[in-house]
């Protein structure tokens, strides 16, 4: 499996570097951190149960019942846990779903600007998921939605005045939510050989570090509101680790905040704040990253519905996405994790 995405990505990179007119430097791995390690048997297990729901649960359109079971993003989000297992995306046990996902996540976008459903929450995790797909899934039309994708996301960062975003393309105004989905996804876009300008991540770094708090190095969801809770710390966290900027005093902070303030940090969307502090942590310090993950094992594996899914105020289908991404890191294989 590892071989075949490798080349996938590869190929596709030179493909998308040709029709886009851009170049991007290749960049080495450790295989023996990042790829190859045995997966516990216990996370394998509810894994499995989470991504067999999410095959069950979804109609022929790519959606999923409950709360925002509609929404693009739940399918992206579906698509990337499915992804992160492991399996050949074109054929393998999963393929059918990601196609559908795939499908709805088209089908959402405009067609002129690349805009993907109604928020940039929805096209952030969107692009997120095509720039993941990107290279693995045999399907002509990614590049070129994700190039729209990609462009929309840097001009509405150019039209902000704060440099980051909120929930329209053309808002004024900027949060650290929906700005750490939009960040992520231009690098992973990035790291797939897009042309994502250092301004553009310099803007939205310093954007972070407007938010954080002085006090506690917590982030909070907008500059001056004071830390908003552990899922905005742990995003601006994620987002400087991506980044490659763990020196900056702004990360040392916010990292700080995100250990000594872990225990209490779901609040009411868990699965939320989970899935970016597995990023945070793992991109932070591995071992840190370990002693949390078990914990997060056990809670998963005790919370695990009888039909594999979570429940959550988001709705299972996305809910269980995040709880399955939140572990993904175990499998260690969607480029956007390596460190």
């Amino acid at each position: 499996m590892t071989g075949f995405w490798i080349f996938r990505r590869a190929l596709s990179a030179l493909t998308l570097a040709l029709f886009i007119h851009a170049k991007a430097p290749l960049r080495a791995q450790d295989l023996n951190v990042y790829r190859g390690t045995q997966v516990p048997p216990e996370v394998e297990r509810i894994y499995e149960r989470g991504l067999h729901f999410l095959v069950a649960a979804q109609t022929e359109e790519g959606t999923f019942p409950g709360n925002y079971g509609n929404e693009p993003a739940t399918a992206a989000l579906a698509m990337l846990a499915m992804f992160a297992h492991g399996d050949d995306p074109n054929h393998g046990p999963y393929a059918k779903s990601i196609k559908r996902s795939l499908e709805h996540l088209l089908k959402s976008a405009d067609a002129k600007t690349g805009y993907i459903g109604s928020s940039m929450y929805n096209h952030g995790f969107s692009t997120l998921a095509l720039a993941e797909a990107y290279g693995a899934v045999q399907d002509e039309r990614i590049g070129p939605a994700l190039k729209k994708a990609v462009e929309l996301i840097l001009t509405s960062q150019e039209k902000n005045r704060f440099k980051a975003w909120r929930y329209s393309p053309d808002a004024q105004d900027a949060d650290s939510t929906v700005s750490g989905a939009c960040f992520v996804a231009l690098i992973a876009a990035r790291n797939a050989g897009l042309r994502v300008p250092d301004n553009a991540v310099e803007g939205a770094l310093k954007f972070f570090t407007d938010c954080q708090t002085p006090t506690s190095g917590g982030i909070g969801y907008t500059p001056g509101s004071g830390a908003h809770g552990g899922a905005t710390t742990a995003i601006g966290t994620a987002a400087y680790a991506y980044a490659r900027k763990k020196d900056q005093p702004t990360f040392t902070k916010a990292f700080k905040s995100l250990r000594e303030g872990d225990e209490q940090s779901g609040g009411n969307y868990p699965f939320y704040y989970e899935y970016y502090a597995a990023q945070a942590f793992f991109q932070s310090d591995v071992k840190v990253w370990e002693k949390w993950n078990e914990k997060r094992v056990k809670e998963l594996t005790t919370a695990q519905n009888d039909d594999g899914s979570w429940d959550g105020g988001l709705g299972s289908g996305i809910s269980t996405g995040l709880g399955l991404l939140s572990i993904a890191l175990n499998y260690r294989y969607l480029p956007i994790y390596e460190r």
